[in-house]
Order: C-alpha cells, then structure tokens, then sequence
C-alpha cells in the first residue's frame, strides 16, 4: 500500500536513512516525487536510479512541505535539527531520543518512535514503533504502512521495549555475526581452508534464516527437536545449555541496552 501524502527524511542519505528511502522507494510505498530529503549537499548522490526527489540543505524547508518528517540523524546530531514540525506527524528512528524530546524539541503533537535496521534496504529489517499520546489511528497506519515497506513491522505498547529491540535487533548483523565468527575460527583452527569456511558458515546462517522465516516452530521448539533426535547436533546443543553462554548473551544484550538508553544523553 502507498502512502499518499508527503513525507521527508531528515538524515535521508546516512546509512539507516538511506536504507529505508530505498525500501520506500523500491517498493513503491513512496513515490520520488512525494519524498522530501534533507542532507548537507542538497544533492542526490545516493538514489541516482530515481528522478523527482526533492533534495534540500533546509530542514526547515522540508518540514514545512511535508506531512510526515522522518528523523534519521545520529542521536548526538539531534539538537542540530532544529525544525517546527506543526501539525505534521514526526516519526524517529534515532536511538535513544525519547517521544518527549522529541516532542519538545520540534513542537510536535503527534510523534511515533520507531527503531529499524540497514536491512530496510533489502527488505528485510525488523522494525518496531511505539506512538505518543498525541498520534491517531492515521497516524498508526501510516507508521505501519512505512516500515513494513522495509520488512517485518510491529506496533509496542511502552516506550522502553524500543531501547530493548534498539539492542537485540538493531545491530544487523552485529551479535548473529559473532557467533558465526566464532563457529568460523572453530572450523580454521581445526585445519578447514578459511574461504571454505567462511563460505559453510554464511550458508549455514543463510539457511537457519529461511527456515525459521517460514515455518511455525519456535527456535525453542527447534532446539528441542533436535535433542529428542539425539544425534550430533543434540550434544553440542546440551553442552551449551549446561554452560555459560545463555547468561553470556543475556549480559551482552543488557549491556546494548544500557548504552541504547544513555546514548542520546
């Protein structure tokens, strides 16, 4: 589904925002010539594939042709935006920065705080948003309609849980990407030729997505079938369970939590 009215991105050419312009654009949930973007050249030099976007250096500008702004700028760059948003809605993906700083900083009266990932650009993020008080119904919708054009999208009942996914499902591919690490340099200290490896492991990640993306089972129920089978699999499997490493990831992941809630301080 298309959305209909105008929306600008603030931040439209950095990594994230770029990311989710081009998930918009691809497929087809914004039209180029509905899409304002705002960067420091006012230039386009990252969708040379779409004609009819309009580029600015004014954030003002933007804000003042759009009906929906899009945040997309480092946490630390948030004072720089400098904006009156209206009465237009004000969606952010900037990790962080509360609805109540936005609110105040903008002028905003209907603001939804989003968090996704680069993997918009493939289609294939996962993106969760929490509205202020002040959104509508439309405003959900359009929140929905927007970031489920980059992949999978969720509406969360309270703020917090989006410093939570900023942690767990943010950092595409940060934590999935160690332990494929990990089980690559298992496979090179034990005499397997690196490029083979590396090339066993992505297929293996590759694959486990694909299966999980489309079957019911829960990684729990796949863990437990594997162990009922009772092959190889089920004791690596149980000798993970009995160490560690669950309380090892809880530890990170409540660490990326902590910095996603400070990082915008």
């Amino acid at each position: 589904m298309a959305y209909e009215k105008t929306v600008g991105v603030i931040g439209g050419t950095g990594q994230l925002g770029s990311a989710i312009v081009r998930a918009w654009l691809t497929s087809g949930a914004v039209s180029p010539e509905k899409l304002w973007i705002s960067n420091r050249s006012g230039r386009n030099t990252v969708f040379p594939e779409w004609d009819g976007i309009n580029f600015s250096t004014d954030n003002r500008k933007l804000a003042g042709n759009c009906d929906c702004i899009l945040l997309s700028v480092p946490p630390a760059h948030f004072n720089c935006v400098d904006i009156d948003a209206g009465d237009s809605l004000v969606l952010s993906v900037m990790a962080g920065v509360t609805i109540a700083n936005m609110e105040a900083a903008t002028g905003a009266k209907r603001v939804i705080r989003c968090m996704s990932s680069p993997a918009a650009e493939l289609q294939l993020a996962y993106s969760v948003w929490c509205a202020g008080d002040g959104a509508t119904v439309d405003d959900r919708e359009t929140a929905q309609t927007l970031f489920a054009a980059c992949g999978v999208a969720d509406e969360v009942p309270d703020e917090r849980q989006i410093d939570l996914f900023t942690a767990m499902t943010g950092p595409v591919p940060g934590f999935v990407a160690f332990y494929a690490k990990c089980m690559t340099d298992y496979a090179i200290k034990r005499g397997i030729d690196p490029a083979v490896a590396d090339r066993a492991i992505r297929q293996l990640f590759l694959a486990s997505g694909m299966i999980f993306s489309q079957s019911d089972p829960s990684p729990a129920d796949h863990i437990r079938e594997m162990i009922d089978y009772a092959g190889t699999t089920a004791a690596g499997l149980l000798a993970m369970e009995n160490s560690s490493l669950y309380a090892n990831i809880e530890a990170g992941l409540d660490a990326a939590f902590e910095k996603a809630q400070s990082i915008a301080k």
